[in-house]
């Protein structure tokens, strides 16, 4: 009798998300944990980087904490995913909660506000190489009909706990003071993270290699996506950053829509809590309204991923730009704890509309062979939108020497972004927007 050990492999490596529950479940946990981490700093450390020796109106020092956190996170971002293709995808988590570790410590002995800087360099590393993974390893387990949901259920579980981990630490750090909170808060998710890992997370590149095959030997009974050529067999990172970043119109279009989504997110991580607390609103406040946002976008993300596997991406992905425009909007016009609340929570809804459906449209039309790399070049560019932002809404804060010019060019920003992703790139589903001829696919 023939033995195919192939077959064998691919037998054990069947794609589902019931059928691996637990180890969805697992990474999922772990994202968890990378929200829990990255939200320990977005309520506290703004509105009080005068105790770090910031002085006021000094934003774009204020905001090269978070620039410092996009330039790095971007770089391990595209490492990551190619680290995952080769090293495998646990190898890569637990470096990422390796890295981690020094931050409780560097926040709790901070002289000055470049220990913050330095904090958030070793974030920017963790969060590149443990975020990236658990969203390639959940991709890896689902049918490509789940990559929606798949990556849905992903950004819910980073961002809830963003949310939940920036109000928590707000009334931590009113109770016990911010360096004691944000020390004893980060560690302890570092820590439990770490060690879960260790236990329990199986590996999942053999999942992206038996699916990787079935294309190739046209055993794939799926629908047949768009995948764009590449000029070689099997294409280097470098191959694939340039692809993803400038040669197909439809990545290109993705990338820039993570650049600018970014640039949002930074506006609310180091602006929100400035201008908040310039109208009066206390750190508890603060913390319910970027908490609310994230936990909104969080948990929004459990209909909007699936809801584009039935729809598709395109339109959900430039409807959630300007809906985030008009969200940013209402905090700059409106006043009031009660209608912050609100226009945080329309901010909430559009980033869940279009956070991971850039990720899922991406996936759609990347081969499996090539997907981490892939991945890794988009959020390198998604990321780098942190530095970016931080770089551009700084200078015009520090220019102009007031935040709100920086909120509306955050909202000029976003609404040429919605029309880029509307106007110049195609739906990348493959139920509704599949291969033409057998010459597209793989």
């Amino acid at each position: 009798m023939n033995f195919d050990p192939t077959v064998s492999q691919d037998e054990a490596h069947q794609r589902g998300i019931r059928l691996n529950v637990w180890q969805f479940f697992m990474q999922t946990l772990q994202v968890v944990f990378v929200g829990l981490t990255l939200g320990t700093e977005r309520t506290v450390l703004p509105a009080l980087s005068a105790d770090f020796g910031v002085s006021k109106g000094a934003f774009l020092w204020l905001a090269s904490f978070v620039i410092a956190f996009g330039f790095v996170k971007g770089l391990v971002n595209f490492a990551a995913g190619t680290m995952a293709d080769r090293i495998g995808r646990k190898r890569v988590l637990l470096l990422g909660w390796l890295a981690a570790l020094p931050i409780p410590f560097l926040l709790l002995y901070a002289q000055s506000w470049g220990w913050v800087v330095i904090a958030n360099v070793f974030l920017g590393i963790s969060q590149g190489l443990a975020w990236s993974v658990t969203v390639i390893s959940m991709v890896d387990l689902a049918r490509t009909e789940q990559r929606g949901l798949a990556v849905g259920i992903n950004e819910f579980g980073g961002y809830a706990a963003m949310g939940v981990a920036g109000l928590t630490t707000g009334v931590l750090a009113t109770a016990y003071g911010p360096r004691v909170a944000l020390f004893g808060f980060s560690l302890g998710v570092i820590l439990l993270a770490a060690l879960t890992t260790l236990w329990f997370v199986r590996e999942t590149l053999g999942f992206a290699h038996a699916e990787s095959r079935a294309h190739r030997e046209g055993r794939h009974d799926g629908p047949k996506a768009r995948i764009p050529q590449t000029r070689s067999e099997q294409p280097g990172a470098w191959e694939i950053f340039l692809l993803v970043s400038f040669r197909h119109p439809t990545l290109r279009a993705l990338s820039q829509a993570g650049v600018i989504n970014k640039v949002a997110d930074t506006l609310v991580w180091i602006l929100f809590p400035i201008y908040l607390h310039q109208r009066g609103l206390g750190l508890i406040g603060i913390g319910w309204i970027t908490g609310v946002y994230a936990a909104v976008w969080g948990i929004s993300q459990l209909w909007s991923g699936p809801l584009s596997d039935r729809i598709g991406r395109k339109w959900l992905i430039a409807s959630g730009l300007w809906l985030l425009a008009l969200g940013i909007l209402g905090v700059l016009l409106l006043q009031g704890l009660t209608l912050w609340l609100a226009a945080a929570a329309l901010m909430g809804t559009g980033m869940a509309m279009l956070y991971p459906n850039i990720i899922a449209a991406v996936n759609d039309i990347s081969d499996p062979h090539w997907r981490g790399a892939s991945l890794g070049a988009y959020r390198y560019w998604r990321d780098t939108g942190y530095a970016i932002g931080g770089l551009l809404l700084g200078w015009v804060a520090q220019a102009s020497h007031h935040v709100v010019p920086a909120f509306w060019t955050t909202i000029a920003l976003l609404l040429i972004s919605g029309a880029w992703v509307a106007f110049g790139s195609e739906e990348t589903h493959p139920r509704i927007n599949p291969a033409p001829t057998p010459n597209d696919v793989l």
